[in-house]
């Protein structure tokens, strides 16, 4: 899965990216979003030239943490892409192909990878992106001196990456450079071939280079506050950094070395625009792109001289308990049987007592929706449509909790033991102003049915505050919203699994583990066979209630009239991100 804390927190990363009615590797997903809008403005032709001005809405100042090995947040990639690129392109259901920077060869009889990078993709210094480049990133994610979370045991498939991982070796035994580092060919010897390998996003397979030249001077332990990486970041994208106003905006220039052609573009200015402004700058056209806050449908949508373009990303929030903590020293996540939130009948309760569609259709005017389960039905038939979910119902959570001995005294209902109980809610600020109301609903749902269900420090966590504690294992709350941006292989062991960090709930049971095994199995080429265990899957997900399923959304574009090349079909993209060297203003 992609994602708002990349499967970053919104490569899956906590919330919010741009990239269309995604669909993976079963049936076609349903065509709502061509209904309601286009995927791109109209094509028409373009002149050379110009500053483009994209809107990053957001309430919190970006990390400015430009490598994608170390980067936790959508907000970071976003204002990285125009000179950001995947290592691969796709079609239009995210299987790989060779029209990319690079091409994948899975050799089933040796159980090896080759990728090989095409000649002539330069960074913007000029210099061919070679074998280097791509194995360099194994060791940013691996070494433990990165502190880097986007390191998953799934990348343990890879030979002698465990070893690395762990100290134990000081090379990565099972990735071949066959023509040398200054080669543009990449070998992985892989323990075992995956379903997914054929597709963007599987977790197994990193889709990024960094430029080794460039930063291996840095030491892994200041790498990430380097400012090869904070002020100067090196791409092979469209686009190059030009200049950096910390928190607030970044300028890009044409990378003149860029392989698939010159920019029709001048400039890319992408500014940060607080989400209480986004409804007014989209009527006055103070940028060319903007996002349309769901909650400010109503106030735009007949905007003149724009050009209203959407997708339904792969992207959920949803409601997680904490029930154990990452024992470091293990590299896994361990239960805790006596934790506060680890009795399902109150996390049910919790689910039931939520009038989701209620307050998003009241709120975001249908553009945001509940989802039933933890696999979006944007993955086609991986989706369980017919999996029990959370629908409303109080009668059916206060028996839950009559049952299960939360006995009321006076207003709140205390602990089977008899304590109080006080569950401490964490949920972030985002770029929606209809957040906080919405917050404030479901803490009155929860307090119906007798919860003394209290925000942690009675408001909304900015975002950098709240990641930090989901990385940092805080005691500070009991339960929290979490958001994911998902990777378009829809495999879930990366979030959910005994050895994931973003596993944030910690929860760790035998049935889970054994069915993501079985999910990500050789068996599961077998396409029946991997779709019935993802169904299985949610199903048990459901029942289990670690983490109940929320809400996703329309992501809702104004686009000015005057621009032509900007698309979000995934064919036409990098990888679900926007090829900028296409964009432009029409003559």
């Amino acid at each position: 899965m992609k994602s708002s804390i990349k499967k970053s927190i919104m490569s899956t990363t906590l919330l919010a990216s741009a990239a269309l009615t995604l669909v993976a590797c079963g049936k076609p997903a349903s065509k709502k979003v061509e209904e309601k809008f286009p995927y791109k403005t109209p094509v028409k032709a373009i002149k050379h030239g110009g500053t483009l001005k994209v809107a990053e809405e957001t309430d919190t100042p970006f990390t400015g943490i430009f490598a994608n090995e170390l980067s936790n947040t959508a907000i970071d990639q976003n204002i990285a892409s125009p000179g950001n690129e995947n290592l691969f392109d796709t079609d239009d259901n995210y299987k790989i192909t060779d029209k990319g920077p690079a091409t994948q060869r899975i050799d089933k009889k040796n159980n090896t990878i080759t990728i090989t990078v095409k000649k002539g993709v330069k960074w913007s210094d000029g210099k061919q992106v070679v074998a280097k480049d791509l194995e360099y990133p194994y060791e940013i994610l691996a070494n433990k001196q990165t502190k880097s979370q986007n390191y998953s045991n799934l990348f343990e498939n890879i030979e002698g990456m465990k070893a690395y991982h762990e100290g134990q070796a000081k090379t990565i035994s099972g990735i071949e450079m066959p023509d040398g580092e200054n080669g543009r060919k990449l070998v992985l010897h892989v323990k075992e071939l995956k379903p997914g390998m054929e597709y963007s996003g599987n977790n197994y397979i990193w889709e990024k280079a960094e430029p080794y030249h460039y930063l291996k001077d840095v030491p892994f332990t200041k790498l990430e506050s380097s400012d090869k990486i904070r002020k100067n970041p090196m791409y092979f994208g469209a686009f190059k950094m030009k200049k950096l106003v910390r928190g607030e905006s970044i300028t890009w220039v044409p990378n003149k070395y860029y392989w698939r052609g010159k920019p029709k573009l001048d400039k890319i200015v992408v500014s940060v625009l607080a989400t209480n402004s986004a409804s007014q700058a989209i009527k006055s056209k103070s940028f060319d792109v903007t996002q349309v806050i769901n909650s400010q449908w109503e106030q735009v949508k007949k905007t003149k001289g724009v050009n209203f373009v959407a997708q339904i990303p792969l992207y959920y929030n949803f409601i997680g308990f904490k029930v154990g903590k990452w024992d470091a020293k293990k590299d896994r996540n361990v239960m805790d049987p006596n934790a506060k939130m680890n009795n399902k009948a109150l996390r049910q309760a919790i689910g039931y007592a939520m009038n989701v569609d209620k307050v998003y259709d009241r709120y975001t005017h249908g553009l945001s929706f509940r989802v039933p389960t933890l696999i979006p039905k944007e993955y086609g038939d991986y989706f369980n449509k017919d999996a029990k979910h959370y629908s409303y119902n109080l009668k059916k959570a206060n028996d839950l909790l009559d049952k299960a001995g939360y006995k009321k005294k006076g207003k709140w209902r205390v602990q089977p033991n008899g304590k109080p109980l006080t569950i401490r809610y964490m949920a972030r600020v985002t770029d929606d102003s209809a957040q906080s109301t919405i917050q404030q609903n479901y803490l009155q749902q929860w307090h119906k049915i007798g919860l003394n269900v209290k925000l942690i420090g009675n408001r909304l966590t900015e975002f950098n505050t709240y990641v930090n504690n989901l990385e940092g294992d805080s005691h500070d709350f009991d339960m929290c919203q979490i958001g994911w941006h998902l990777d378009s292989e829809p495999s879930p062991s990366s979030l959910y699994s005994e050895d994931s960090p973003k596993n944030y709930t910690r929860f760790v049971t035998k049935k889970n583990n054994q069915l993501l095994k079985q999910m990500d199995s050789k068996k599961a080429f077998d396409h029946k066979y991997r779709v019935d265990k993802f169904h299985e899957w949610q199903e048990y997900m459901n029942e289990e209630a670690y983490a109940i399923p929320e809400s996703g959304s329309y992501t809702v574009y104004a686009v000015n009239n005057k621009v032509s090349g900007y698309t979000l079909k995934p064919s036409e993209t990098n990888n679900g991100r926007q090829l900028w060297y296409k964009v432009g203003f029409v003559k």
